[in-house]
């Protein structure tokens, strides 16, 4: 009896687990660049003297998918959505390099080119700044150039934009990292396109059907436990001693 009771607790668990994932997805259907992130469960064995034929079902996150978002003109020229594999490196809070598909891109109040959420964009040498209230162009290889008034555009940097031959790991700040943790080399065959992005690639619908379809797994986990725990009583009754 207590194998069904580990086994539909372990169920249980994992279940739980997918739902908080696809909550999380669907939470970021609006995200610019966000890569949905793919579950699977698998059976993972109890180690110990009597316990050879237990399992625990464990929810584990097997990557993300790699699809490409829907692209969004917008006109603004700081906008960049990343073609093919490339993707766009970025200074992470610890200091570390990291990668993101979110071209969303701004100036700062020192001038340096960040994302949304103020990380700074890398470029060959490092940080890009550029001179505060210039106007910005970026060519389609990631040059950046800045032009103040009539005066005719410098070149101020370029993007530094790289293109992973094995599959990125997700940090828990949501930047991509290599397998490794080392530096991807520049690419200079990567290509972004200017004045668009790359939206989320979370379908909500296919979400929204993942959400009910593990609803219902759990569901079917607490049947059994409560039937479990339904027969425990029916055979405490009937090995229990009679009164007098």
């Amino acid at each position: 009896m207590d194998r069904l009771i580990y086994l539909s607790m372990a169920g249980a668990k994992a279940t739980l687990q997918r739902q908080d994932s696809l909550a999380n997805n669907l939470a970021n259907a609006s995200t610019t660049g966000f890569r949905a992130e793919m579950q699977a469960f698998r059976a993972v064995p109890v180690r110990g003297e009597g316990a050879t034929t237990r399992a625990y079902v464990l929810e584990s996150t097997i990557g993300h998918d790699t699809r490409p978002g829907a692209m969004q003109a917008t006109g603004r020229s700081l906008d960049v959505a990343m073609q093919g594999n490339a993707w766009l490196a970025v200074q992470s809070l610890d200091g570390t390099e990291a990668y993101t598909r979110a071209g969303a891109l701004e100036v700062d109040a020192q001038g340096q080119i960040v994302t949304p959420a103020g990380l700074p964009v890398l470029g060959d040498g490092g940080p890009i700044t550029v001179g505060l209230n210039a106007k910005i162009e970026i060519g389609v290889d990631g040059s950046i150039s800045s032009s103040v008034g009539n005066a005719r555009p410098q070149p101020v940097g370029r993007l530094k934009l790289v293109t992973p031959e094995a599959p990125l790991n997700r940090g828990t700040d949501g930047l991509f990292r290599a397998g490794d943790g080392a530096d991807l080399p520049a690419d200079a065959t990567a290509r972004v396109s200017s004045g668009m992005l790359e939206g989320s690639n979370v379908s909500p619908v296919e979400t929204m059907v993942a959400m009910i379809a593990a609803a219902r797994q759990f569901e079917q986990q607490m049947k059994a436990l409560q039937g479990a725990e339904a027969r425990e009583q029916q055979a405490a009754k009937l090995l229990a001693p009679s009164a007098g």
